[in-house]
């Protein structure tokens, strides 16, 4: 048990419209495809982000859409955390709860902000903008 955490992927198709996909039977219409595009686990400052900018401080477990204006807010943030480190526990604090990690500003904090930017980046990069991204949560 723990804090996981999914940033995924979506893109919806129109009826007209179809995806590459050879696994799926003729006849049959794809509606949308879900990629996980990022995933952690017990990084709670990251989670705690999410909270507070996507999730309008509701932290339900539930999906929301994330915009990509709002994941490259949470890069430029993790930069500047990871330039400055002792602006961290002013800029993206860690969040104590059941099963969500460390809240120390060590080693394994400054990993998954490096991983953050890095999975992000990479998402932005390679999901053209007709692409949804969605933050997910469990615990």
């Amino acid at each position: 048990m723990g804090l996981d955490m999914y940033l995924n992927a979506r893109r919806f198709y129109w009826p007209n419209e179809e995806p590459k996909i050879d696994e799926i039977p003729k006849g049959y219409h794809v509606r949308r495809i879900e990629v996980e595009a990022a995933y952690w686990r017990k990084a709670n400052a990251i989670h705690d982000w999410f909270v507070n900018n996507v999730q309008n401080g509701d932290d339900d477990c539930d999906s929301y859409p994330v915009t990509r204006d709002k994941l490259k807010a949470l890069v430029d943030i993790c930069k500047r955390v990871i330039a400055e480190p002792e602006k961290a526990p002013e800029l993206l604090p860690t969040a104590d709860g059941f099963f969500f990690g460390g809240t120390e500003f060590g080693e394994y904090y400054f990993d998954y902000l490096n991983g953050t930017v890095e999975m992000i980046e990479n998402a932005l990069e390679k999901f053209p903008d007709n692409w949804d991204f969605e933050y997910h949560s469990s615990w």
